[in-house]
């Protein structure tokens, strides 16, 4: 497959960075489409944990040229750092390119996301988004509007004190921004060390393309926070589903080959909003727990819940899924029994299976209604060596058995489980025969 599309299914921190990178041992590009510094992607490698916020998973593959795409917002300064801080560890093994169309994420966003945040709580203390603060809906606003400053646009002075003499026009209601004359001095001198990484990419993906090169497209935050189809206005300001990564990386449908959705077997949201599966008593906590739910990013605790296959089968007709990747399925070891909601019943009666209401306060209300599957024994060392070993076959029955019901609820076959945080902790399933894709393995017995 020359194209492959990485797509969170749920609220996003589902493991997509660790897919991704296990994926970008057979690729040889790797692209960010979207988002910007508010994502953290976590990678475990044998010299410690990696955490990848504006930089692609790629970059720590030998071989493998990194994009982050014209559909981001970048904040020079901090990915200046993220490379410093990677090439210090030499964990730098790959190639970083900057897409020159990508938009630039100021300090005033930033100061601006906190305002606007502020702001919601004055109105109405109930109406806070969870935003990161980190400037990312701001840097999107003046993409849309137009005021925008590009990557491109820092190695061209007159222009870009040109174009910040206008932005600042707009944020007049701001306090406590930096000088612009200061501004314009320091983004000169991180764009021209920038510079030799700053280029044209979406014909540096045609070109690949045209090679018959294996690229994987991935997206930050996930296609339930996708600013149109999320559950708005708890979303966040990109489109992080398989048709933004288009559009985030310039490469047209018709080359794409495969769309991987990424799903816990559990959920997990950061932030406000509607989480019908949320378990606010031992169990999310348990959750929470041994899962190690806290944002890569942020460090806030996350809510945790469980499995949703409404949202799953939304997901799925959103984005298209080819297969799924089903991660941390370890955390529910050891469990008698792990639920799964397969519809919702909602205020007025009626049940949803596939479709979420376009009102957040409405999705809010839904009633969960759960299947309770019977769990699997834990994941202690001898069983991960084992299924490290001989594969699929050494998988639990009755974790197979719980795979098997995800597709047979949404139709799309789960290629990979992930079932600890190692690069070897994942494996591959044989796709092909929807349901019956993991018939015929041989049940565990240790």
């Amino acid at each position: 497959m020359t194209v492959t599309v990485v797509v969170g299914a749920q609220f996003g921190d589902e493991a997509k960075g660790k897919i991704t990178d296990f994926l970008a041992a057979d690729a040889q590009y790797v692209v960010r489409t979207g988002g910007g510094p508010n994502a953290g992607h976590s990678i475990h490698l044998a010299e410690g944990l990696v955490i990848l916020h504006q930089l692609a998973a790629g970059v720590l593959r030998k071989g493998v040229v990194g994009v982050s795409g014209p559909g981001m917002v970048i904040q020079p300064f901090a990915i200046e750092q993220e490379i410093q801080d990677l090439e210090r560890r030499g964990l730098l093994r790959g190639e970083v390119v900057l897409s020159d169309r990508a938009h630039v994420l100021l300090p005033l966003h930033e100061i601006e996301d906190g305002w606007q945040d502020d702001l919601r709580a004055q109105k109405n203390p109930g109406a806070g988004i969870g935003t990161t603060r980190r400037g990312i809906g701001p840097a999107y606003a003046d993409r849309a509007a137009r005021w925008g400053i590009r990557l491109t646009d820092l190695t061209r002075p007159a222009i870009l004190r040109e174009r910040l003499d206008v932005l600042y026009a707009t944020k007049t209601h701001l306090t406590g921004l930096p000088p612009m004359d200061t501004l314009v001095g320091d983004l000169g001198e991180v764009g021209s060390r920038l510079a030799p990484r700053i280029r044209p990419t979406e014909s540096l993906l045609w070109d690949a393309i045209a090679r018959g090169d294996r690229i994987l497209l991935e997206g930050a935050q996930s296609a339930l926070l996708d600013v149109d189809f999320g559950t708005y206005p708890y979303v966040t300001s990109s489109h992080p589903t398989s048709a933004g990564a288009l559009i985030g990386s310039g490469i047209p449908p018709t080359e794409v080959d495969a769309i991987l959705g990424v799903s816990k077997a559990y959920t997990t949201r950061v932030g406000s909003g509607p989480f019908p599966t949320e378990d606010t008593g031992e169990s999310g906590e348990f959750l929470r727990r041994v899962g190690g739910e806290r944002g890569a990013t942020t460090g806030r605790a996350r809510r945790c819940g469980w499995l949703d296959l409404v949202m799953l089968r939304y997901a799925a007709r959103l984005n298209g899924f080819t297969s799924f990747a089903i991660t941390k399925v370890d955390v529910l070891g050891g469990l008698d029994e792990v639920p799964v909601c397969v519809q919702y019943v909602m205020p007025d009666g009626s049940t949803a299976r596939d479709v979420l209401p376009s009102q957040a306060d409405d999705l809010a209300k839904a009633q969960p209604v759960y299947e309770r599957l019977p769990g699997w024994p834990e994941f202690h060392e001898r069983a991960k060596e084992r299924i490290r070993r001989e594969g699929a076959r050494a998988l639990p029955s009755t974790l197979r058995r719980f795979l098997t019901r995800i597709t047979e609820e949404t139709g799309v076959p789960v290629e990979f489980v992930g079932f600890g945080p190692g690069r070897d902790e994942t494996i591959r399933l044989e796709v092909g025969g929807g349901p019956s894709s993991t018939a015929g393995l041989a049940a565990w017995t240790g």
